[in-house]
């Protein structure tokens, strides 16, 4: 797809830069290159869908599981390898008394701190046990391919990926509930708040035309 082409030009294009400052290259031949732009499209569950998800029963311990750390990083906000390589040391008490995750981000080497609310909480203390993990390790493909038999399950006519715990998180959880773009970047481990707007900025403006209409039916 062309964001993937466009990230892969991107990294490459680092190679020619240093390739034309050691002298190896005369010019840079992307020069002139404008990569096409793509419009990013956000899928994540809204407050029903969530609500189903986690009120439904499955009778087999994989997808229970699978189910317990999708809905666990949909209020976290943990991408895959935070949520594989969480232990119990990331957990910590914090100012507040409350319970937070603090852990590097592999993707920017940032490190994140992330309050645990009740819900994620309620799914750790349900995996505890006397590994330093603090969850049972699943490959992310076995993990995606659970995720889909789950959603034809629960009925939500999305294509789930773990990714979309993380958009949920960003979306339903934080910003349909008025939290700041800044604080969900600083929650996201994003490296720049511009790429929080850049993802989430339609987001802000749907939840700003449903309180003017909630407004208008008011008036």
């Amino acid at each position: 797809q062309q964001i993937t082409i466009n990230k892969e030009i991107q990294r490459f294009r680092k190679t020619v830069k240093e390739a034309v400052g050691e002298g190896y290259l005369d010019r840079d031949p992307f020069v002139l290159y404008r990569s096409k732009r793509v419009v990013k499209t956000v899928v994540f569950l809204s407050v029903e869908e969530l609500e189903s998800l986690e009120n439904y029963q499955f009778n087999h311990d994989t997808l229970t599981l699978i189910q317990d750390l999708f809905i666990f990083c949909c209020y976290t906000g943990l991408a895959y390898r935070e949520m594989a390589d969480l232990e119990k040391k990331h957990l910590v008490i914090g100012f507040d008394n409350n319970t937070w995750i603090q852990i590097k981000r592999k993707k920017t080497n940032k490190m994140i701190s992330v309050p645990l609310l009740p819900k994620a909480k309620v799914i750790i203390n349900k995996y505890q046990s006397d590994n330093d993990a603090v969850f049972p390790k699943r490959s992310n493909v076995s993990f995606n391919t659970y995720l889909k038999e789950i959603a034809v399950l629960v009925g939500i006519d999305k294509r789930l990926t773990h990714h979309v715990a993380r958009k949920t998180f960003a979306s339903t959880v934080l910003l349909y509930n008025d939290v700041p773009m800044e604080i969900v970047s600083e929650l996201l481990g994003h490296s720049s708040i511009s790429i929080t707007q850049a993802y989430y900025g339609k987001i802000v403006k749907r939840k700003v035309g449903d309180e003017i209409k909630r407004l208008a039916e008011k008036k």
